[in-house]
């Protein structure tokens, strides 16, 4: 199967072009052409000789994804499954975010690292579909940039929280914040970029060594290694000593504070003495807890009542950590990461997913 031609770097299409005989700047071109404009068809690439166009045609393809399901929320937050070449299926959010009165909202889009997971943490649906395999830069690159264009406002910031564990997939996250970055394609600053992980010890370093300036956020979601390894079975690998010690390093070398990301999960990590121990592990720290109320699937788990979040919060405010509660977007479109996927499965032995029109229904804690 022919690669996207967004998969492939700026470098790599000067090599790819020089096997045709075109100068470098002809892969500047395509760059721009493929990342800020965007061209649906390769004779809309005119500044290119036909004769080349024609050998780009024969070795790539413009779109890496194609449009499945959409679902928007009453409050704004637009849900898209789309569909790879092979098949797999994957989910971008859309999310906008209240400002100030009189202006226009934030957008920030959720993207997908993975079709699935491996990493099968108890409360996340896509964990529970198991895992099927990395995707490619462009794969990642065409989330943000439908998103961009189809959600009718300009995005504000990306975060790396939509299905699979990032540092899982280091190499193509890493290549498409650069692309993202590149001035011939959006210009868009890493530094409005954050990228989740589970807690892949190794690899929170080799991020911080490749000096993105990108947001760090952990998916902690216990303060104990007893109760976060029956949450999430990473923890086995690597113990909150050694994840918090990685991200401690991560915002040294980024000048960064990392955040924390709990769900809140009810009667299971919600009680005063959790928000105890956690605002002990992190108090001193370049850190910042960020609440998530918690939205449900078929794991079984039920979010926390809003007075125990709020008191939750304030509990570890007390203990001298930064604390915030992340407002609660698209739980009428089932917002929550797989959970649209899981649906389109369903229904597809009854009847076929119509682009655009799915009514039905991560965020990755």
């Amino acid at each position: 199967m022919a690669p996207a031609v967004t998969d492939r770097t700026r470098a790599e299409l000067v090599d790819d072009l020089a096997c045709a005989g075109a100068e470098p700047y002809r892969a500047r071109q395509l760059f721009h052409a493929a990342h800020a404009r965007r061209i649906a068809s390769w004779d809309d690439l005119t500044e290119l000789p036909a004769r080349l166009r024609a050998h780009l045609a024969e070795r790539f393809r413009l779109a890496a994804l194609s449009e499945a399901a959409r679902s928007t929320s009453a409050d704004g937050t637009v849900k898209w499954l789309f569909q790879a070449a092979d098949g797999q299926t994957i989910e971008t959010v859309a999310i906008p975010s209240s400002t100030v009165p009189g202006a226009a909202p934030r957008t920030t889009i959720c993207v997908s690292s993975q079709a699935g997971c491996a990493f099968a943490c108890r409360f996340c649906a896509t964990g529970q579909m198991g895992f099927a395999r990395d995707l490619t830069p462009g794969e990642i690159l065409e989330q943000v940039y439908r998103a961009n264009s189809d959600s009718g406002r300009a995005v504000d910031n990306v975060v790396f929280m939509g299905m699979g564990e990032p540092l899982a997939n280091l190499h193509s996250v890493v290549q498409a914040i650069r692309a993202l970055a590149d001035p011939l394609g959006l210009g868009f600053s890493p530094r409005r970029v954050t990228v989740s992980t589970s807690g892949l010890v190794p690899e929170i370093d080799l991020l911080a060594e490749a000096n993105l300036g990108a947001r760090l956020a952990v998916s902690l979601h216990a303060p104990t290694d007893e109760l976060r390894s029956a949450l999430m079975p990473i923890n086995r690998r690597f113990p909150i000593a050694d994840l918090v010690a990685a991200a401690s390093r991560y915002a040294r070398a980024s000048g960064r504070r990392v955040s924390f990301e709990y769900v809140m999960l009810d009667g299971v990590n919600d009680a005063d003495e959790h928000a105890r121990l956690l605002a002990d592990l992190l108090a001193g720290r370049a850190a910042h807890v960020n609440l998530i109320p918690y939205n449900q699937t078929a794991s079984g788990f039920t979010s926390s009542a809003p007075a125990r979040i709020r008191t939750f919060a304030q509990r570890v405010r007390d203990g001298g950590v930064p604390c915030t509660i992340r407002a609660s977007r698209g739980r009428d479109i089932a917002a929550a990461c797989g959970q649209l996927k899981a649906e389109n499965l369903r229904l597809r032995p009854k009847q076929p997913v119509r682009p655009a029109t799915l009514s039905v229904g991560r965020e990755k804690a």
